[in-house]
C-alpha cells in the first residue's frame, strides 16, 4: 500500500531472540518489524508485521579475542540489539569461541555446464541459493565462465530477496567481483552480463543504493553494453538481408535457402537473449534516472537515441519498458528535441493500435507528451495518426488520452482541416448530446470550440439538425463554452450565416436578460458575426429595445472589459445598415464611443473596433455629418493615422480617405499631415545616412540605389480628392454593404483577440475568428 499526502508512516522494531549460528561464527538475532500507515487523526489505518533475521559475522573471533569488549562493540553496532541483552551476547560470544569446528569430508568439485538463462520475472533454480554460502559464490566469478555463470545466478537468487540486499552491500568483496567481471567479460557472454546487471537491478530497486550503483559505474557500462548490442543487431540484420536478397536472385539454389535458414534460426535465437540484456540494462537505467542529475549524464552519454533505436524490436515487454523511458524522458526540452531528430513520432505510429494494453496506454501518453511541440504534432498527422487516433475515441479504455492528444492537433490551423476527412466530427456529437442536462467536459467541449473554427468542420456540425440541437441545449444550460463553439460556427460565410437569421431573436433575448456575463458575451458576439443581408436589425434592435443596452454598456467601468468589447463590435456590425446607424447616431452613441477611445487608447484592440465604427459609419451621409462636423473623431483618426499597429493604420487611412472626399475643410488638413509624416520620414532616413561615415553612397554602396522604383512616394492621399468622387470609388477597399476587406478578419472586420484577457483560461483556436 502506498501512503498519499495525508498519511503517515510508522515503524517499530522489537528484538527477540538472539542465537549462534549453526555453521559458521556468527550470531543470528530475530526480530519483527511493525509497519502502520496512519492517517492525519493519528489513527491507524493500515498495519503490517514482519518476522526477520539479521546475521552478525564475526570473522575476527579466536581463541584470543577479548570476548566482553566484542560484545560491548556488537550491542553499540547493530541498533536492534538493546544494551539490556549485553550480557546474553556475551555468553554466546564465549560459547562459539570455544565451540570446535566439525570435521566435513571435502567433496570433489564437478564442472558444471553453463546453465540455461534465467528468465527476468519467475527466477527459479534447482539448487537452493544460501547468503552463508556467498563467499563460495564469489570464488566461482573467478573460475571458468560456466562457473562465473553459475556463481552470478546463485548469487542473482540471493540478491532478488530484499532482505538479503543489506547484507549484500557490507560484502565489499562480492560488489567488486561482480563489477570486475561484467567490465572484463561481459563482451563475452550476454548470459553473464544479463545475470551481472540484474544483481545491480535489483539494487537501483530502491533509492538508498543508487550511490553504491553509481560508485562502480554500472550506469556507464550498461549504456556500453546496449550500445554495442544494437550495432550487433545492426550487423545481424544487414546479414539477413544480404542472404535474403541472395535467395531472390537464385530462387533455385537450395544450399542458399538453407543457409539463410540457418542464419534466420541463430539470429532469432541471439535476439531472445540480446532482447532479455536490453531490458535489465533498460530497468538499471530507468531506475537510476529518478535523480535528475544522473538523468542528465545519460542524455548526454545518448541514451534517447538507443531508446528510439530499441523501438524497432517487436518483443512487447522490451517496447513497454523502452517507451516508459522515453515518456519520462520527453518532459525535458532537450530531450524532446532529440526525439524529434531521431524520427520518434515516426517509430511510435506503427504501435497505435496494438493489443497488449500496457504498451497501448504508454504509447499514447508519450505521443501526449510530444504533441506540445508543433512540429511533433504536424509530423503526427503526415504519418495518419490522425485516423488511427480517431478511431480511439470509441474505446473507453484510450478515449480521454487519445481525445487530449487530437485536442493539441486540432490547435494548429493546417489540421483543423484533416478532420473533416475522419469520422471525428459525428462522433463528437454523439459525446455533446449524451451529456444530458449535464455540462460537457471541459476537453470535449474545448475540442469542438476548435474544430468549429474551421469552415468544412463547420459545415459537418452543421448537418441535419446539428446547429439546432446545440442552440437548444446552449440556451437551456447557459453553457458559455458551447456558445463559443456556435459563435465560431457563425464566423464563416455563406450559407452557415443564413442558418442563425431564425435564432437572432434568441440571441438577443439573452442579451437583455441578467445572466452568466460570458454567457452573454458570446450571445453577442455570435450576433455581432452575422453580416448578412437579409437581417432587418433596425427591426431587431427595437423589437428587444437594445439601443438603450449598448448604450449604457459602453460606458467604461460599466461591466468587464471583454463585455464592453463585445459591445463596440456589434455597434460596428449593425452599423452597415443605413437606418440603424442613423438610430445609433441619433441616441448619442457616437460621443460616448469617442470617450470610450480616449479611456481605452493603450489598448489596440479597443481602438481598432471604434475606429472601425467610425468607418462604418462614414458611408451613411446622417451618420457621417455627424462625426465630421459634430465630434472630433476626424482629429482622433489623424492622431491615429501613423499607429504602430497596421491593422489600425489600415483602418485609419481608409476612413480618413472617405472624410476627406467629402469635407474639404478636414481634407486639407489630412493632406497636410500625410505630407509632414512622409517628409520627416525622409529627414529622418537622410540624417541617419549622415552619420554612417563608413559608407561611401549615401543609399549604401549601390550608386544606382536611387533608380530604384520602389524608393519613390505614392501620391495616395497626398492629391485633392475629385470632386465627383463616390464611396463607389472604394469598392476596393469594401463591398456593397460597407465591409472592410483591406483587414485580415472575416467580413473585413479587425482581427480581433475575441475578448481574450491574459489572466483568463485561452482555448486554442478562439482567435481565429473574425
Amino acid at each position: 500500500m502506498q501512503p498519499d499526502e495525508s498519511q503517515y508512516l510508522k515503524r517499530k522494531c522489537r528484538t527477540g531472540d538472539i542465537d549462534v549460528h549453526p555453521t559458521e561464527k556468527a550470531l543470528v538475532v530475530h526480530y519483527e518489524v511493525e509497519a502502520s500507515i496512519l492517517g492525519e487523526a493519528g489513527n491507524a489505518r493500515h498495519e503490517e508485521k514482519k518476522e526477520c533475521q539479521k546475521i552478525i559475522r564475526l570473522r575476527s573471533l579466536n581463541a584470543s579475542t577479548d570476548v566482553s569488549a566484542l560484545a560491548r562493540k556488537v550491542v553499540e553496532e547493530c541498533k536492534i540489539i538493546h544494551p539490556s541483552k549485553l550480557a546474553e551476547v556475551e555468553h554466546l560470544l564465549l560459547y562459539l569461541q570455544n565451540r570446535k569446528k566439525p570435521s566435513v569430508e571435502k567433496k570433489e568439485k564437478k564442472p558444471s555446464k553453463p546453465r540455461e538463462l534465467l528468465p527476468f520475472e519467475g527466477m527459479e533454480i534447482d539448487e537452493e541459493a544460501n547468503i552463508n554460502k556467498i563467499d563460495d559464490y564469489i570464488e566461482l566469478l573467478y573460475e571458468s565462465m560456466a562457473e562465473k555463470i553459475r556463481g552470478s545466478t546463485l548469487i542473482l537468487h540471493l540478491a532478488r530477496n530484499p532482505d538479503n540486499l543489506e547484507e549484500l552491500l557490507h560484502n565489499e568483496t562480492l560488489l567488486g567481483a561482480l563489477t570486475r567481471v561484467l567490465r572484463e567479460d561481459w563482451k563475452h557472454s550476454v548470459e553473464l552480463a544479463t545475470t551481472i546487471i540484474y544483481v545491480f537491478f535489483c539494487f537501483s530497486s530502491f533509492s538508498q543504493f543508487h550511490g553504491l550503483i553509481t560508485h562502480y559505474k554500472i550506469g556507464v557500462l550498461c549504456m556500453n553494453v546496449i550500445e554495442h548490442e544494437l550495432k550487433k543487431y545492426d550487423l545481424w540484420q544487414d546479414e539477413l538481408e544480404k542472404k535474403s536478397k541472395a535467395c531472390e536472385e537464385d530462387p533455385e539454389n537450395q544450399s542458399l535457402q538453407r543457409e539463410y535458414e540457418k542464419t534466420l534460426k541463430k539470429s532469432q535465437s541471439l535476439l531472445v537473449r540480446q532482447e532479455q540484456l536490453l531490458r535489465v540494462a533498460f530497468s538499471l537505467l530507468l531506475n537510476l534516472s529518478e535523480d535528475t542529475r544522473t538523468e542528465l549524464k545519460m542524455r548526454n552519454k545518448n541514451i534517447v537515441h538507443l531508446l528510439v533505436k530499441s523501438l524497432e524490436r517487436e518483443n512487447e515487454e522490451l517496447l513497454v519498458l523502452v517507451v516508459s523511458f522515453l515518456k519520462k524522458l520527453s518532459i525535458f526540452l532537450e530531450n524532446k528535441n532529440d526525439m524529434a531528430e531521431m524520427d520518434t513520432v515516426e517509430k511510435l505510429a506503427r504501435l497505435v493500435p496494438c493489443e497488449q494494453e500496457d504498451l497501448m496506454n504508454v504509447t499514447l501518453r508519450l505521443l501526449l507528451n510530444l504533441s506540445f511541440d508543433t512540429g511533433l504534432r504536424t509530423k503526427m498527422v503526415h504519418v495518419g495518426l490522425l485516423p488511427k487516433l480517431t478511431a480511439l475515441l470509441g474505446d473507453d479504455k484510450y478515449k480521454h488520452v487519445a481525445m487530449r492528444i487530437l485536442y493539441h492537433i486540432s490547435v494548429d490551423d493546417k489540421s483543423k482541416s484533416m478532420f473533416a476527412y475522419t469520422d471525428c466530427i459525428p462522433q463528437l456529437m454523439q459525446m455533446l448530446f449524451e451529456h444530458g442536462e449535464e455540462r460537457i467536459d471541459s476537453e470535449l467541449i474545448s475540442f469542438c470550440i476548435n474544430l468549429a473554427a474551421n469552415e468544412t468542420n463547420a459545415q459537418i456540425i452543421c448537418e441535419g439538425n446539428g446547429l439546432k440541437m446545440l442552440m437548444k441545449r446552449a440556451l437551456k444550460l447557459k453553457d458559455p463554452l458551447l456558445m463559443k463553439m456556435i459563435r465560431n460556427i457563425s464566423q464563416h460565410d455563406g450559407p452557415l450565416k443564413q442558418l442563425f437569421i431564425e435564432y437572432v431573436g434568441d440571441l438577443a433575448a439573452q442579451i437583455k436578460q441578467k445572466g452568466e456575463e460570458e454567457f452573454v458575451i458570446e450571445c453577442l458576439g455570435t450576433m455581432a458575426n452575422l453580416t448578412v443581408p437579409d437581417l432587418d436589425w433596425e427591426l431587431l434592435l427595437k423589437e428587444y429595445n437594445l439601443v438603450p443596452y449598448l448604450k449604457d454598456h459602453l460606458k467604461p467601468g460599466s461591466a468587464e472589459d471583454d463585455l464592453i468589447l463585445e459591445v463596440v463590435i456589434m455597434i460596428g456590425t449593425v452599423s452597415m445598415d443605413d437606418s440603424c446607424a442613423v438610430m445609433l447616431a441619433k441616441s448619442g452613441i457616437i460621443p460616448a464611443l469617442i470617450e470610450l477611445l480616449n479611456a481605452q487608447q493603450e489598448d489596440d484592440e479597443f481602438v481598432c473596433q471604434i475606429i472601425y465604427v467610425f468607418y462604418q459609419m462614414v458611408f451613411h451621409q446622417a451618420t457621417r455629418d455627424v462625426i465630421i462636423k459634430d465630434t472630433q473623431a476626424p482629429a482622433y483618426l489623424i492622431d491615429l493615422m501613423h499607429d504602430k499597429n497596421v491593422e489600425i493604420r489600415q483602418v485609419c487611412d481608409n476612413t480618413l480617405d472617405i472624410i476627406a472626399e467629402y469635407d474639404e475643410e478636414w481634407g486639407k488638413k489630412i493632406q497636410s499631415e500625410k505630407f509632414r509624416w512622409h517628409n520627416s520620414q525622409w529627414l529622418e532616413m537622410v540624417e541617419s545616412r549622415q552619420m554612417e561615415d563608413a559608407e561611401p553612397y549615401l543609399y549604401g554602396d549601390d550608386p544606382d540605389a536611387l533608380e530604384q522604383p520602389d524608393l519613390f512616394y505614392s501620391t495616395d492621399g497626398m492629391m485633392a480628392p475629385e470632386p465627383g468622387l463616390s464611396p463607389d470609388f472604394y469598392s476596393q477597399f469594401h463591398s456593397q454593404n460597407g465591409d472592410f476587406n483591406a483587414c485580415n478578419g472575416a467580413d473585413g472586420r479587425p482581427a480581433t483577440a475575441y475578448g481574450f484577457r491574459p489572466d483568463e483560461p485561452f482555448f486554442h483556436g478562439y482567435g481565429s475568428t473574425r
